[in-house]
């Protein structure tokens, strides 16, 4: 959150002084010397690189069943349904969290989703949230566009499929 006020804060003393340093054809003034529209437009960033996502933190569901094969069968369904979000370009982040004491499990973050219902929808194809193994909060977060942008190179640093 400082970053966002210090970015916003040096915005408007730039902006205040006249140094821009670029015009783009729709006339919004660009401060950042980097700044790669086609890029932004690509990832779907605002003026400052930020857009929504969805943030689940999956935790403890109701079903305490000990039933080892219905927990296995789920959580396979879980892994499959994550591959499958990630092909379809709907979910960018996945992994489980340490123990704690709030029974939190692990995060997702979703990407290119319209609305919560289409969120919930989504969450509701998994089958261990399914079944009530896992359970789900969800938020909207306001993040970096270039978040998804580092999925190209996480598959090519894992060496063993979970």
């Amino acid at each position: 959150m400082k970053y966002l006020v210090l970015l916003i804060s040096i915005m408007i003393s730039s902006l205040a002084s006249g140094q821009t340093t670029d015009k783009l054809q729709n006339d919004s003034i660009v401060t950042n010397p980097n700044f790669d529209k086609q890029l932004a437009d690509r990832l779907g960033g605002d003026d400052f690189g930020m857009k929504m996502f969805y943030l689940v933190i999956l935790k403890t569901g109701t079903n305490k069943t000990t039933d080892q094969t219905i927990i296995t069968e789920s959580f396979r369904g879980h892994m499959s349904n994550i591959k499958r979000l990630v092909d379809e370009g709907k979910m960018i982040v996945a992994g489980p969290l340490g123990k704690n004491e709030n029974s939190y499990r692990g995060i997702f973050i979703l990407d290119n989703i319209n609305s919560l219902e289409e969120a919930n929808e989504i969450l509701n194809t998994d089958r261990a949230i399914e079944i009530g193994l896992l359970d789900y909060d969800i938020y909207e977060w306001y993040g970096s566009a270039a978040l998804p942008e580092y999925l190209p190179f996480s598959d090519k640093i894992w060496k063993l499929n979970p």
